[in-house]
């Protein structure tokens, strides 16, 4: 699995970049448009995390400037008749925060106005993803302790607990979320609030 790919950026353009390492080898990469807008310009350096699909009548890489959009990616590809194209079309039109907090929040409305996905495929996004987040959330005896210890690390505060089970949507373990969103201010919106511990996350606090 190719975890990132990090070189020169020959082409830019709608829907997929090159990039070529210091192998020589030119990567094509499918991107959504906005992490696109955010790459550097021809002939500068750019870092892209990858996701390589492997299917029997092609070998494609996806490509985001950050963890936590190709985490949200990967999400998506495991709801079933989402596929790479209209997953990299969600990712163009919302962010892992806020895709996170309609999911949390069963927001259907945010959900069914993404290009691709219609009242059908919101409702089944919801469904799958919060299915999935109570399988996980599912502890033996011997986790008891440590869950609630986590819980009294992360706060007691429904705007907290709130942005702890979105960033669980978007696969981070309980510990990581309590240390991501110690100290963080409550006066925040939710979704700021999940930007900040996204932020957090990303730096490996």
């Amino acid at each position: 699995m190719i975890a990132f790919i990090k070189g020169i950026l020959e082409i830019k353009t709608k829907g997929y970049v090159i990039i070529e390492t210091t192998s020589g080898v030119g990567y094509k990469i499918f991107m959504p448009q906005t992490d696109i807008s955010k790459l550097p310009e021809i002939g500068e350096t750019a870092k892209v995390y990858t996701f390589m699909r492997v299917r029997e009548d092609d070998i494609s890489l996806y490509g985001f400037t950050t963890n936590e959009e190709l985490r949200m990616f990967e999400l998506l590809l495991s709801v079933s008749g989402i596929g790479a194209k209209v997953a990299i079309t969600i990712l163009s039109n919302v962010t892992p925060s806020g895709f996170a907090l309609a999911v949390i929040s069963n927001d259907v409305n945010i959900l069914k106005k993404l290009p691709g996905v219609g009242p059908k495929t919101a409702q089944r996004i919801i469904l799958e993803l919060k299915d999935k987040l109570k399988k996980e959330q599912e502890i033996s005896s011997e986790e008891v302790e440590e869950k609630l210890s986590l819980q009294n690390a992360i706060s007691n505060d429904e705007k907290i607990l709130e942005a702890a089970s979105a960033l669980q949507v978007l696969g981070y373990s309980r510990k990581e979320i309590a240390d991501a969103l110690i100290n963080i201010d409550t006066s925040l919106s939710v979704e700021d609030i999940i930007r900040k511990g996204l932020a957090n996350l990303s730096k490996g606090i």
